[in-house]
């Protein structure tokens, strides 16, 4: 081949790569609506060093290469914005209402900025919208029912922000949804209607109350973990909420409840049990050594009498159990503290006789004898 011909060639590859390049011209609205979205943010919070610098709109958002401008933050396909994703780098401001232009939009993660007020309703009509993760600021107001209107919606994270109200009744309507999180907010109110599919559940810190209805994880035949913690739930935890078919992680701490009712399961993935700082009254429930996988169980700081069942020694699979702060009495058995099981966590601040001080699980003490006689109305007999 002369050197004429591969000139030709090359300059025929240039031109092409870039008339290719030049094709992809973003699509108007969906520029507008991204300096929309810049333009909501405070100035004086956008450094040089962030993706947010980088947007300057004297070139094409999607069309490469992406040396100066437009070098994080947004990806394309073709010439529409399917993803927003932001550094933390402590953006202040709010989110534009114009972000529901970006109609091609799967990905939108906000998360660990300093976003505020209210999340704009039009957001919750982006058709295509997959992940939506705005953990970690300071939105507020509600959670609006056009929520439902997230139809492909399989992630959602609104952690650790100031939304107030109650769960919308539409949630259930988000079919393909798998993980939502919206702990750490102000949420009042009763669980909703739970989507079939999901498999983590994290409502943790908030004000939310009311019982566990059955009503509310009917069909959840996915769900593995369920983070329902510091809330002001009440009553007794139902023996069929243990008996979900997946379920593999529970815990229910720091919350109001007063019973709890353990049945014996069939078949079990449950493997973490944490029902620490309630209100619950009764016996250990023997029955959890039923549940074939169960390695950690904590009953802390309830309201618990009588033995601690013979069953928890015997639990070949049991490495963690916590059982401290309750009015527990007698001996335990001698197989805690055989040696033969590696069973770590905490016996003490109960009415215990005779618990090892050489055990870790006795290193906290017991209560007066004094406290034990009063929860057992004088009927004890005194500690050998």
């Amino acid at each position: 081949m002369s050197t004429t011909t591969l000139l030709s060639l090359l300059i025929l590859l240039i031109s092409t790569t870039t008339t290719t390049a030049a094709a992809i011209t973003t699509l108007s609205s969906d520029i507008a609506a991204l300096k929309a979205i810049k333009s909501s943010i405070k100035p004086t919070t956008i450094p040089s060093y962030t993706c947010l610098y980088s947007w300057d709109f004297t070139s094409d958002p999607c069309s490469p290469p992406h040396v100066t401008h437009f070098l994080c933050g947004l990806s394309c396909s073709g010439n529409r914005v399917t993803q927003l994703t932001f550094d933390p780098a402590g953006y202040v401001g709010t989110l534009s209402p114009l972000v529901s232009k970006l109609t091609q939009l799967i990905t939108i993660d906000l998360s660990d900025n300093k976003f505020s007020g209210a999340i704009p309703n039009s957001l919750f009509f982006l058709p295509n919208l997959q992940t939506l993760i705005l953990g970690s600021n300071s939105f507020s107001g509600v959670i609006p029912p056009s929520i439902s209107n997230l139809r492909s919606i399989q992630t959602l994270d609104i952690s650790r922000n100031s939304l107030s109200g109650s769960l919308p009744n539409t949630l259930a309507s988000l079919t393909e949804l798998t993980r939502l999180d919206l702990s750490f907010n102000k949420l009042t109110g009763p669980i909703t209607k739970l989507p079939k599919n999901i498999i983590q559940l994290a409502l943790k810190g908030n004000s939310l109350n009311g019982y566990l209805q059955k009503q509310s994880f009917t069909e959840l035949t996915q769900l593995e973990v369920v983070e329902l913690s510091e809330n002001s739930l009440t009553g007794t935890i139902p023996g069929w909420f243990f008996l979900i078919p997946s379920l593999q992680q529970v815990n229910l701490a720091h919350n109001s409840f007063t019973g709890v009712e353990i049945l014996k399961p069939i078949n079990s993935n449950l493997i973490a049990v944490d029902l620490g700082f309630n209100r619950i009254v009764g016996y250990p429930p023997a029955n959890f050594s039923a549940y074939p996988m169960l390695a950690s169980l904590t009953l802390s700081y309830n309201k618990f009498r009588g033995r601690i069942p013979w069953e928890y020694s015997k639990k070949t699979t049991l490495n963690r159990l916590f059982l401290d702060g309750n009015y527990l009495i007698g001996l335990p058995a001698k197989e805690f503290f055989s040696g033969k099981t590696s069973i770590s966590g905490s016996f003490g601040d109960n009415c215990l006789k005779s618990c090892p001080v050489s055990s870790e699980l006795c290193l906290k003490s017991q209560k007066p004898w004094s406290i034990c006689q009063q929860a057992y109305r004088g009927k004890l007999k005194p500690k050998s």
